[in-house]
């Protein structure tokens, strides 16, 4: 199982502790998901104008959002795609999980891994546009951040 991170920004200190903690939420949405270690996610982080452009491109909305996902497990594979299977990008403003952290009164750790934790959801179909996709993807999310003892 593969998580490749990257940091795109200098807003807000990502060292590698950081890093290594999210690429640690994503494995365990894939494992809990039932992906093995031919899987791969690639967890981007930027700043609020970075993804505010890919918002506005993407979903024709002008301003930054916190999480985008974008899938590559829709369509046809690819040749040579059975060795290893490229699920997509998380992308994660890290601007905006740093406001949301102090709204919601917890720490940027915690909010940066549910942002994480939803992001890879999405790569593997999760959908809350729905309630009952919403509620089960809400369950899956705090599931998840509980087993790594990542509370509220």
């Amino acid at each position: 199982m593969s998580v490749l991170v990257s940091n795109l920004q200098d807003e807000v200190a990502v060292d590698d502790d950081l890093a290594e903690f999210l690429s640690g939420v994503a494995e365990a949405v894939l494992k809990s998901e039932g992906y093995g270690e031919d899987a791969e996610v690639s967890l981007v982080l930027v700043d609020d104008i970075y993804i505010r452009s890919l918002n506005s491109e993407y979903r024709g909305i002008d301003s930054p959002t916190d999480v985008l996902s974008f899938a590559m497990l829709e369509g046809e594979a690819l040749p040579g795609q059975e060795e290893e299977l490229i699920l997509g990008d998380v992308v994660v403003s890290v601007q905006t999980a740093r406001r949301q952290a102090d709204e919601y009164g917890h720490s940027f750790r915690r909010e940066t891994a549910y942002l994480t934790a939803h992001g890879v959801l999405h790569l593997l179909g999760y959908d809350h546009q729905e309630e009952e996709g919403r509620e089960k993807m809400r369950l899956k999310e705090e599931e998840i951040l509980a087993s790594l003892n990542i509370s509220r």
